[in-house]
């Protein structure tokens, strides 16, 4: 039987009694029930966009990761495009409304934030994992009290019906959906009328054609984590709900004081590369927002939160190890990149001595997502320096507050 409480814990931020306490009983309890064992890595990740957006999008990612677009699958309210690199990675299911007017839990989940609402369709929806028996896992999940959408419900929000999902979290506002599949089949949606969407090829074609010219498209490897940011109060409920629905342990904490912030991160217990599982991060400010002003704190965090709502704020990009005419290959990527009009919030952070380098891009004008790109040296197997992210938070809080000043001004 899996052992989820085995594994080494690295950081130094300090949980509450009650996380340390509820997280072993929590793990111990998925060991013994199988759902650890039944519960396998990410198969496919849910974004949204606005309606007429996924064609750009698709060029962007196109260019700045490996994806490929694969198929289109056309239904009466949406149309879902399928991104995959292949069958070791997870697949990208592109979600974008037919109309505008479109309305449903999702949009409501946006229309709650002043920046948010407005790109009401624009979001990260969550994660769908792979398992042995999804009708299995449901029940035992439902009896620890989690709620998932009806059969009905599914086809009325236009979700594929071989996958069971839950209603989105409290804490994170994400869903999780299970999918079961014999390890050697394809990935299939069973959702709507499969069919090569032209525009969506041609922008395909288009980015992976530019990805070649610049000379990257070898140096660009799969997601290597997902980080998401809740509020301050939220951060250890998270963890746990993440860990109660996942395989995935918890790695550690890092205590970013000089953004007053922390970083968690948890992994799949099997040990796969983060490419085939990618890691799940939670970021949240160290005190709410509502005292922060006795202490006059920075708090990026928080305030991305209450812009946006917890949500998905960036995707991280492995970049391979490796240089080019004396230069790391990640400094090619982003130069490449930015070349091609792409903004980035600061150089790259980091050095060979210290184990990585690292950069956001700016915010994606269709998906509200940011791209991290992160490259290793050697064996180092973390996802950040304390610098280093320090800095990364301060330039996204730096961007993020601009344009929800501006956002705040256009609608006054």
């Amino acid at each position: 039987m899996l052992d989820s409480n085995s594994m080494p814990r690295l950081g130094d931020k300090k949980n509450s009694d009650f996380y340390e306490e509820y997280l072993t009983r929590l793990l111990e309890e998925r060991d013994r029930s199988g759902l650890t064992g039944m519960i396998g890595e990410i198969e496919a990740l849910l974004i949204g966009v606005e309606p007429g957006n996924a064609v750009e999008y698709i060029a962007e990612l196109a260019l700045m990761t490996p994806y490929q677009y694969l198929v289109t699958l056309e239904s009466e309210k949406h149309r879902t495009h399928v991104l995959r690199i292949d069958m070791a990675s997870p697949d990208i299911l592109l979600r974008e409304p037919r109309q505008m007017a479109y309305s449903d839990i999702f949009r409501s989940l946006n229309d709650l934030y002043p920046v948010g609402a407005r790109r009401p369709h624009s979001r990260y929806l969550g994660e769908i994992l792979h398992c042995e028996d999804r009708h299995q896992v449901v029940a035992l999940q439902q009896q620890r009290e989690f709620r998932f959408f009806s059969v009905g419900q599914l086809a009325d929000l236009d979700l594929p019906l071989n996958v069971s999902i839950s209603k989105p979290s409290p804490y994170t506002q994400n869903v999780v959906g299970y999918m079961d599949r014999p390890d050697d089949s394809i990935r299939v949606y069973h959702h709507g009328q499969s069919e090569i969407f032209s525009k969506a090829q041609a922008a395909n074609d288009r980015g992976k054609e530019m990805q070649e010219r610049l000379g990257i498209s070898e140096l660009i490897g799969p997601i290597d984590h997902l980080a998401t940011r809740v509020y301050s109060q939220n951060r250890e409920p998270a963890l746990l709900e993440y860990l109660a629905l996942s395989s995935y342990y918890y790695w550690g904490s890092y205590d970013i004081k000089a953004q007053n912030s922390s970083t968690n991160v948890t992994k799949n217990l099997r040990g796969w590369p983060e490419s085939r599982s990618p890691a799940k991060v939670f970021t949240a400010n160290n005190h709410p927002y509502c005292v922060n002003h006795l202490d006059q704190l920075p708090s990026p965090t928080e305030t991305f939160v209450r812009n946006y709502g917890p949500r998905l704020h960036h995707m991280a990009v492995e970049v391979k190890d490796g240089q080019r005419d004396g230069r790391e290959y990640i400094d090619i990527v982003v130069d490449a990149i930015s070349g091609q009009g792409k903004g980035f919030l600061l150089e790259t952070i980091g050095s060979r001595k210290e184990g990585l380098k690292q950069i956001f891009s700016s915010a994606s004008d269709f998906s509200s997502l940011i791209i991290e790109y992160v490259q290793r040296f050697g064996d180092f197997e973390g996802f950040f320096t304390r610098d280093n992210v320090a800095k990364l938070t301060f330039a996204a809080g730096q961007e993020e507050g601009v344009k929800a000043e501006l956002e705040a001004n256009a609608l006054s």
